[in-house]
């Protein structure tokens, strides 16, 4: 090992552990035991440019092992990033500072994904790689081609998600991707051993990756592994043998370094033992400038790459600009053009649709939208084994495949996890809008990844259908009922629930506009009866709820519904106006929109009477927000039942002659 490499990795473990000292919070083990690898890979392979780290041919890095964040953020601070600063680092977990206790997405900082629960991150770079070769298909690989890295840890590879997302890598052989794995054999309770007995070369090329097991702390073995993956036909994983905490007399390959600060006495005796005679956080200036001149190397040959493949950029229009992200103009070449076209095939479809006016599964509805946008360059569907019960797959798609990335369609197999973080990675990587499909139910598999996409602000689309008991005979273990309540209860995911045609158009016109939320759009199974009867250019969906119908001036209550249930309660209102007790329905498609209205129109659609009514089929408590105590919510709070989905209706009572009686005897 060289000198110049021993110090330039050193440099990341002492400012890795004094942060975490300072903190008295965090993680030092992993950002020791990595060092050596992650220097390497900085100074000889990453393609990264700290002045514009945004920009789109760089290689992606992946903290998947996130609790050792301050390995990155002491490699973004040494190589020039203005994003993390010094006073940041010194400030490692506290409110503010960017060096949180896990990395957390910040455009254009070189935080790539948000990352922490484990196994993440490897779902997020498979995303990112796949993003890379459609991207390369459809604009050339003169323009993309670069390369995706992942740091995982043994957690990581414990993770169920791992196995999903590593296997769907290895079927489409996403040869720019490269996982290296931080094989240190300790994890928080103790050595690995205690839980895990993988054979994990045997894992991995089971996978169809190629796979080599290297010293961790050597140089020339670090180098030489890096190398050999540039060339790789198929995924490729470097098993790294690393010392955890290394350097630490008494802690270094235990779990004492795992997860706790190694203390001062500990710090004093790594700093004699590795020669290391500077204050905390200082870093000597011929070290500082070694780093320097990665970062500088680094933003030149950057800016040479861009420089060659800005015009062409330039050239492609509409996916040009979302490749570059360039959202500070609101139409970009080409944009409006499109939409107009795109908008006239809405209009067309919709007044089809109201000649006939039969009832539709809003999964259909759905498809039918889904015919329609094709066209747009950078969406990219799929789902997760289901594409004909979740209607997301149209004869308007193109299947990717091994090898072949010039479709728009993703056959995730039966892997409802992965399939919600790689499209997050799908997302993150540019201007790709992806959207996949399961069921309702399946959603809670997905919980995780939609919640990292929320945080992220990211544009995914979840297309869950089966979304209530209405999808019938597949009985209580399919059959959502607490669902929707989870979903709504995550910060920033706007939860669609359409209940006809117009409405799934509606909704998926304001899911496909929003550049900072993920989208649920939740569809029936069962056909629905249309509430809506007209069209015009105005999306009432947009307010998350509006005044559907009234049956006279001055009412006694108020419906209030959602999804395939808000006919349920138009016939209600019908119902009860030949007893002349007369009432409004609103629908409710989307819960978070209308929560953010102004009070004017929360007070306009909600006031008129005391008594307001939910309905929908799924838990009650959560729509109690809107009816309050002396409201009702007619509901499910138990599991489902396996039967034709009319008989579970109505074994539940949620029909209209139950409804009607309640409300007679309340009123």
């Amino acid at each position: 090992m060289s000198k110049q490499h021993r110090e330039l990795a050193n440099s990341i473990r002492f400012l890795s552990m004094d942060a975490v000292q300072k903190a008295n919070s965090g993680h030092p083990g992993m950002p020791m035991g990595m060092a050596d690898v992650a220097t390497v890979l900085f100074r000889d392979f990453l393609k990264f440019n700290p002045k514009k780290p945004d920009w789109l041919n760089r290689d992606r890095f992946v903290l998947s092992a996130g609790h050792g964040s301050m390995l990155l953020y002491s490699l973004l601070h040494l190589t020039g990033y203005k994003s993390v600063s010094m006073e940041d680092i010194k400030n490692f977990r506290q409110l503010e500072s960017i060096c949180a206790g896990h990395p957390e997405y910040h455009p254009g900082s070189g935080i790539e994904t948000t990352t922490g629960p484990l196994g993440q991150g490897i779902a997020n770079a498979v995303g990112f790689a796949l993003a890379e070769e459609i991207l390369k298909n459809k604009v050339g690989k003169e323009i993309i081609n670069h390369k995706t890295y992942v740091l995982a840890g043994d957690g990581c590879l414990m993770e169920g998600i791992s196995h999903e997302a590593l296997s769907f890598a290895g079927h489409l052989k996403l040869k720019s991707l490269i996982l290296l794995f931080d094989n240190n054999s300790i994890s928080i309770d103790g050595p690995t051993n205690l839980a895990v007995s993988d054979n994990t070369k045997k894992r991995f090329e089971s996978y169809g990756w190629d796979y080599l097991d290297i010293n961790g702390h050597d140089e020339k073995q670090i180098f030489k592994a890096l190398k050999k993956a540039q060339k790789a036909k198929k995924p490729f994983a470097i098993s790294c043998r690393t010392t955890i905490g290394y350097g630490s007399p008494n802690k270094g390959g235990k779990a004492s370094s795992h997860g706790s600060p190694l203390g001062e006495e500990e710090i004093n005796l790594v700093r004699k033992k590795l020669k290391w005679n500077y204050k905390p956080f200082e870093i000597p200036n011929e070290i500082k400038k070694e780093w320097k001149k990665i970062g500088e190397k680094a933003s030149l040959n950057a800016e040479k790459d861009e420089a060659k493949y800005q015009k062409k950029i330039n050239k492609l229009g509409w996916l040009g600009w979302s490749l570059t992200r360039n959202f500070k103009n609101n139409y970009p070449p080409g944009f409006k053009n499109h939409k107009d076209q795109i908008n006239k095939s809405i209009e067309k479809a919709i007044k089809n649709y109201l000649k006939k006016l039969d009832p539709i599964a809003t999964r259909k509805s759905s498809e039918m939208f889904l015919e329609l946008i094709t066209s747009l360059p950078n969406l990219i569907g799929g789902s997760a084994d289901l594409a004909g019960s979740n209607n997301t797959k149209t004869k308007k798609h193109e299947a990717i495949k091994p090898g072949n990335f010039k479709g728009n369609y993703i056959h995730y197999g039966v892997r409802e996890h992965a399939m919600c973080g790689i499209m997050n990675g799908l997302s993150l990587h540019s201007g790709l809008i992806p959207y996949g499909g399961t069921f309702l139910i399946f959603s809670d598999y997905c919980k995780p990844s939609i919640r990292l996409a929320a945080m992220m602000k990211q544009r995914v689309i979840y297309i869950f259908t089966h979304d209530s008991i209405g999808l019938g005979e597949d009985g209580p273990t399919h059959q959502p009922i607490e669902q929707l309540t989870n979903l709504r209860s995550i910060p920033n995911l706007n939860v669609f629930r359409p209940a006809d045609t117009i409405e799934t158009f509606e909704c998926w016109q304001l899911a496909l506009e929003n550049n900072n939320s993920p989208s649920v759009i939740a569809l029936s199974r069962q056909k629905v009866k249309p509430v809506r009867n007209e069209y015009n250019k105005i999306n009432k969906c947009s307010k998350g709820a509006y005044e559907l119908m009234r049956t006279g001036d001055n009412i006694k209550l108020i419906l209030i519904s959602s999804g395939s249930e808000t006919s349920l309660a138009c016939e209600v209102s019908h119902k009860l106006a030949t007893e002349n007790i007369y009432s409004k329905v609103i629908s409710m498609p989307c819960q978070e929109l209308f929560d953010k209205q102004d009070e004017a129109y929360k007070k306009r659609i909600l006031s008129e009477t005391e008594l307001l009514v939910s309905i929908e089929a799924s838990e009650t408590e959560f729509w109690k927000k809107y009816t309050g105590s002396n409201g009702m919510n007619f509901g499910i709070n138990d599991f489902g039942r396996s039967a034709p989905y009319k008989d579970i209706y109505d074994h539940f009572k949620l029909n209209s002659k139950n409804i009607i009686q309640k409300i007679k005897e309340r009123i």
